[in-house]
């Protein structure tokens, strides 16, 4: 069940970072502006970060397994048409249901970890797993796509589809049925349809502020922010809410998640102005490309086997820091670069650092998110922590490409890059001065 489970996070992970790499090309084929080249990724994380909570609480209500194995099956069939997509808004649809589908999919699968595996070591090792997956798939994505996109930007879908089929298959016949969550069945529909709107509405908001005018900015924000608040009132009053608000005094959970908006956002953008220097300005091509990021796929390694030993050893908050601070230095070293830097001395250190900082980060964040939660709200905390995830990603990739200018001038990529460092040092701080929890005892 686990490595099904890690097989779904992974898949998500590539299915994201892969799509960065073959944007180029994709914009070449189907004629699409910069402006709407964004879309392709934004339509993506708009459907994510929008029903993320709504999945997360009816993967509790409903069944795990049955929202798990539902959504993933959706998940396959939009990846695939995405890849037959013959126009820019066709892409950019099939974009958003495959982002709906994985906000469901996600906090299923995550929340089917922490109910199967008790809390503590157990757990922890069973989410740095899943974790070390999840990171696998963003890295090893990057070089993927790279190669795929040489044959074809096309093959960046079908090759999801074909991995997403194998692991619904084996979903199908190895996850087990679990007990939705005991007492009434039924949805707060206000709360969920205020919710929902609420979250899509912001999403939307920070997807669209490099082509907006502030006013339009503005107003976005307000109406978001206003049925986020009858949401807020719903749930107070409501005898089933869609939300409990008392999750939200976990401090622990807080925490997690405002770091992972922070870290989510600095790796999204740093990801997004390299892939602009390097095709864009450089004229490396994508297998270049894919290649000279090779080295952020050391996670693939170092999460499964050093992340579980140093935190038995030190726990998850000392692990965070550290690797925050690798982050904050990986980005820091790439600020200024010129247009003719040499690949091993200029960016190989970069690369390497990020992926010791998603080793370090990734698996022990998902635990810190999920620690001390109820069984029945598993599912929920599991959703607030993807949402954050793309969230950040969205607001990272929303300032970058407005910094950048979209131009793959030096200058402008330049100014987008202080980005990633500033995301990562506040990301920092919110980690280091949070408690520390002694690691139990095996």
């Amino acid at each position: 069940m686990l490595f099904v489970l890690c097989g779904s996070v992974f898949l998500e992970g590539v299915d994201v970072s892969m799509l960065s790499v073959a944007l180029p090309a994709i914009r070449a084929d189907l004629g699409m502006s910069t402006a709407a080249l964004q879309w392709v990724v934004s339509a993506y994380v708009l459907g994510y970060g929008g029903f993320m909570l709504l999945g997360g609480r009816a993967a509790d209500l409903l069944g795990r397994r049955r929202v798990f194995v539902f959504s993933l099956a959706v998940f396959v069939a939009f990846s695939g048409l995405g890849g037959l997509a013959g126009t820019g808004w066709l892409l950019i649809l099939c974009r958003f249901v495959t982002g709906v589908a994985a906000a469901f999919m996600a906090p299923a699968g995550l929340s089917l970890i922490t109910t199967s595996f008790a809390e503590g070591p157990a757990r922890n090792r069973a989410l740095v797993w899943y974790g070390a997956a999840g990171a696998g798939g963003f890295s090893l994505g990057l070089v993927a796509g790279g190669l795929l996109t040489a044959l074809g930007w096309r093959w960046v879908f079908f090759a999801p589809v074909l991995l997403a089929t194998l692991i619904l298959v084996l979903a199908v016949r190895l996850v087990p049925v679990d007990t939705p969550e005991a007492g009434p069945r039924r949805f707060d529909v206000v709360g969920a349809l205020t919710l929902t709107t609420g979250m899509v509405g912001l999403v939307y908001t920070v997807v669209r502020v490099p082509d907006v005018p502030a006013g339009a900015t503005v107003a976005t924000l307000a109406a978001s922010l206003l049925l986020l608040a009858v949401f807020v009132v719903v749930a107070r009053r409501s005898p089933v809410p869609l939300v409990r608000l008392g999750i939200l005094r976990a401090t622990g959970l807080v925490r997690a998640n405002t770091a992972t908006v922070l870290f989510a956002g600095a790796f999204i953008a740093f990801q997004f102005v390299v892939v602009l220097y390097l095709q864009e300005l450089r004229g490396w091509s994508a297998i270049e490309t894919g290649l000279a990021l090779l080295a952020v796929a050391i996670d693939v390694v170092l999460a499964p086997t050093v992340t579980p030993r140093l935190v038995d050893r030190w726990g998850n908050a000392p692990v965070i820091v550290a690797g925050v601070l690798a982050a904050v230095v990986a980005y820091a070293l790439f600020l200024g670069i010129p247009a003719d830097a040499p690949y091993w001395t200029a960016m190989f250190p970069t690369m390497v650092l990020v992926g010791v900082a998603f080793t370090l980060v990734y698996g022990p964040l998902v635990a810190v998110a999920t620690d001390g939660v109820a069984e029945a709200e598993q599912g929920l905390a599991s959703g607030l922590w993807n949402m954050s995830f793309q969230f950040g990603a969205a607001l990272g990739l929303a300032v970058a490409t407005a910094l950048a200018a979209g131009d793959g001038e030096l200058a402008g990529l330049h100014d987008a890059l202080v980005l990633p460092v500033v995301a990562a040092a506040l990301a920092l701080v919110v980690t280091a001065t949070g408690p520390r929890r002694v690691p139990r005892p095996n």
